[in-house]
């Protein structure tokens, strides 16, 4: 069962009722817990998001028994009062904000308190109790104050994580590392049957596509009830997205074509999309204006640290036209591609997006990005072969952005991506099709934390890409995630890799090292191992820390 948007928002907002800091914020009727039973309410662990300079919105989700088939988690029909407190220290001596959540069937028993009133650029701790249960302590950070001075900043980007390719490793390293946020672009958790690409694992209990609302919660329940990424949720605040997989691979607005998968049904493909956008909801720390309303969810939002960095999270699935001339893979003959009328974010919000680029104060702009916004042609030469599913197969909206940004003196744009199940770095240009057209930004792409299983350390046809395209800089094919320091100067990228997921116990090391410039658009190389030599660890990597190469 999915809701409409005026029962979720009364649910929602129950949910989500207790934001006064320093106070007991107790609604109207307390609804007891039931007996646990041996079972830990908290099997999913917690998680905050969404840091403003004055708060952040907290999640979990009560489920004693995350896998019970019919989606519920273990749980009873009734609501349970979930308590919370926010703290400045980790024993909870310090307590600066205590509230109640209701945790309610119609939302899976998840509950996302929305903090408010707390101190700008500073580290909380934060846990959860129902009944006689308590949680385990969660970490957050708010954001530096609008406008403030904000020397330097470090997160770390991920996306891809199809549970049965691989272990959560890297999630296990990114908890450890100094970071101030972690942004997931998309493909949470995969609609796909379970393949087995884990040594000794069984994952008889989860079969089939996921169609329908309980089988969206069992994918999220088998993906969060991972010690790593739990873990990496309780270390950091975290911005979150989606792509394609939280519904159906290439999936976009309503349209013909793979989005119609098993139904080939306009009207059953958005009652899937329903029930999949409320699953997403109910296991993210995403805000009630997240709610979704059916088949639609405002995904697309921004957010400002200090004047250092503003971070732009895009949603290249819901207003997106269809894809051209195939399913989204790759195509030689396709004219299509370069219709005027061909949009992936849709025209409102790319007018959105170009007006806040324009009228950013801060010193990075920074895109979160789903499918490659780089120019990729899989064979050289004509005919191009490009695939349709990325912006490849957009050419008018990737001009009017990038067009936008040059012609608006947008100095620093970087666009971070997901999806490849790869490592990138590249140069994008106001206009690929010409390659004396300026360059106008750099786009670092993060390979999978799991998709994929071990992978190796670049595929033939991403050496081909490197050596005809001078745009393309970088290509790896390991699994991992990206970290991102920047302060004022530089901005530095370390494409931080594992040398196998199908079993636990990877080594973390550092692949490569990009930055960029202040002011000088693109990228360059800082750091890369020899082709045949292992990469270094990080704890090893002898680049200073604000050294920056000669332009190649």
């Amino acid at each position: 069962m999915s809701l409409s948007r005026r029962q979720l928002m009364r649910v929602g907002l129950a949910g989500s009722a207790a934001v006064l800091v320093g106070t007991s914020a107790v609604s109207s009727r307390r609804f007891p817990a039931p007996r646990w039973n041996g079972g830990y309410p908290f099997a999913l662990g917690v998680a905050s998001g969404d840091p403003t300079p004055d708060g952040v919105v907290l999640w979990t989700r009560l489920a004693p028994d995350p896998l019970a088939p019919d989606g519920l988690g273990g749980m009873p029909m009734r609501p349970v009062t979930v308590e919370y407190e926010v703290a400045h220290d980790a024993q909870f001596r310090r307590v600066v904000a205590r509230g109640e959540a209701v945790a309610s069937r119609e939302l899976g028993h998840s509950v996302h308190p929305e903090v408010r009133g707390l101190d700008s650029d500073r580290w909380y701790f934060y846990r959860f109790r129902a009944g006689t249960a308590v949680s385990p302590t969660g970490r957050t950070r708010t954001a530096p104050a609008d406008g403030s001075p904000t020397a330097r900043m470090r997160f770390a980007f991920a996306s891809c994580q199809c549970w049965t390719y691989g272990y959560y490793t890297a999630y296990e390293h990114m908890s450890r590392e100094d970071l101030d946020l972690v942004v997931h672009l998309g493909d949470y958790t995969y609609e796909t049957p379970w393949v087995r690409g884990r040594d000794g694992q069984d994952a008889d209990e989860i079969t089939g596509e996921a169609v329908d609302l309980a089988d969206y919660r069992l994918r999220y329940a088998q993906v969060k009830a991972e010690a790593p990424l739990q873990a990496a949720h309780a270390a950091f605040p975290w911005l979150t997205t989606m792509d394609d997989h939280e519904v159906h691979n290439n999936w976009g607005g309503d349209s013909r074509g793979p989005a119609f998968d098993i139904y080939g049904i306009a009207a059953l493909f958005r009652r899937r999309k329903a029930a999949a956008f409320q699953a997403l909801y109910e296991h993210q720390p995403l805000r009630v204006a997240q709610l979704p309303s059916g088949p639609n969810m405002l995904l697309h939002r921004r957010y400002r640290f200090g004047d250092l960095a503003e971070i732009t999270m895009l949603d290249t699935r819901q207003y997106r036209t269809p894809q051209a001339c195939t399913d989204g893979s790759a195509t030689a003959d396709c004219p299509q591609r370069y219709a005027a009328d061909r949009t992936l974010l849709g025209a409102r919000q790319r007018d959105w997006l170009v007006d806040g680029l324009r009228d950013s104060p801060s010193r990075w702009q920074v895109l979160g990005n789903q499918v490659s916004m780089s120019r990729n042609d899989y064979d050289p030469g004509p005919p191009d072969l490009l695939g349709t599913d990325a912006w490849d197969g957009y050419v008018a909206d990737r001009n009017t952005v990038l067009g936008a940004a040059a012609a608006r003196g947008v100095p620093n744009l970087v666009v971070i991506t997901g999806d490849r199940h790869e490592n990138w770095a590249a140069d994008l240009r106001r206009d690929h099709s010409d390659h004396e057209s300026p360059v106008v930004a750099a786009e670092f792409i993060g390979t999978s934390i799991s998709s994929g299983g071990n992978g190796s350390d670049i595929t033939t046809t991403a050496r081909k890409l490197l050596e005809t395209d001078q745009d393309l800089k970088f290509s790896n094919n390991q699994r991992g995630y990206v970290r991102v320091e920047l302060d004022h100067a530089l901005w530095r990228t370390d494409f931080r890799v594992v040398p196998y997921v199908n079993r636990p116990g990877a080594p973390i090391s550092t692949r490569a090292t990009y930055v960029v410039e202040n002011g000088i658009p693109g990228t360059t190389q800082a750091w890369r191992p020899e082709p045949e030599a292992p990469a270094t660890p990080a704890t090893d990597l002898a680049l200073p820390a604000r050294e920056v190469p000669e332009r190649r």
